[in-house]
């Protein structure tokens, strides 16, 4: 399998000097992101989020099935992800790596276990048919922060995400268009994001959102997922160096701040959106006009 060309000994010695007097190649503080853009699709739960030179593009639908035979009142989740030749060298088409296994266990872990999406407000006849959502996940650009990226991008494509209304009568299920009702958004009960942090010497230096070059001169990671409550999902090491349970503590609440920082970012893009599909409230008047 391709794997991704390692920084020269000169570049990782440079770099290793530079983060002793606390700076980074690109001028940014250590605990700082790099530019965040989130922009959505015409369709509602296509959300396309730029992490520097990263890109992860995420795309939500949803189909009527059978539910499980030990969840008959809850609808299905599934979370797939591509990483695409196009986005790096070292990924190859149809051929799962160690890093796209790493990824789907994070945001299995982060989105789904963590029951961010309430999976009974998927079912539609108990026992019969619910809703099957599937979130597919696209790297089209890598150059680190890939694990950050591709939760915001996912959470962000399910908050913007509006399924079809549906109502049961006389045992009969109905779903409606577009025109005939509003689709509505999901049941998200809390909305965890991830934070990567990689460390140097022991734990004495990390960084917030690696580079890709950074990130192959560090010892490990620590990704930290929580939610803007404070509450902690998900908190795991990856790396053999070794890290100090206080450095660790440290970690947790550097990320804690990162994660309000990403959620306001978040919620702003889609009140931009927002704004913009409904240009002076123009399309709930003339719902209203209809009805009337």
């Amino acid at each position: 399998m391709p794997r991704e060309a390692e920084p020269s000994i000169n570049d990782r010695a440079f770099l290793l000097q530079a983060l002793q007097e606390n700076i980074r190649l690109d001028g940014r503080a250590l605990d700082a992101y790099r530019h965040l853009d989130i922009s959505f699709g015409d369709d509602y739960g296509v959300a396309d989020v730029r992490l520097g030179k990263t890109r992860v593009l995420t795309r939500i639908s949803a189909s009527i099935t059978a539910p499980r035979p030990d969840r008959k009142f809850d609808g299905i989740f599934t979370i797939t992800t591509e990483l695409s030749p196009l986005a790096s060298p070292a990924f190859e088409s149809g051929r799962q790596s160690d890093l796209e296994t790493h990824l789907s266990r994070i945001l299995e872990t982060s989105l789904r276990r963590s029951q961010a999406l309430s999976t009974e407000s998927l079912c539609l006849v108990a026992g019969q048919k619910v809703w099957a959502l599937r979130a597919d996940i696209h790297v089209l650009d890598y150059d680190g922060g890939l694990i950050d990226a591709c939760c915001l991008s996912t959470l962000t494509a399910l908050r913007h995400y509006r399924i079809p209304d549906a109502s049961v009568k006389g045992g009969d299920l109905t779903v409606y268009t577009p025109v005939e009702r509003d689709p509505v958004p999901l049941a998200l009960l809390h909305h965890p994001v991830c934070v990567t942090l990689n460390f140097f010497e022991s734990g004495e230096k990390w960084l917030v959102d690696a580079t890709l070059m950074e990130q192959q001169c560090s010892e490990g990671e620590i990704v930290v997922a929580a939610n803007p409550q404070g509450e902690v999902c998900l908190v795991q090491k990856g790396g053999g160096g070794e890290v100090d349970a206080l450095v660790l503590l440290r970690c947790v609440e550097v990320a804690m701040g990162k994660v309000r920082e990403l959620g306001k970012a978040m919620d702003g893009a889609l009140a931009k959106d927002a704004k913009r599909r409904d240009k002076g409230g123009m399309s709930r008047e003339l719902r209203a006009e209809n009805e009337r």
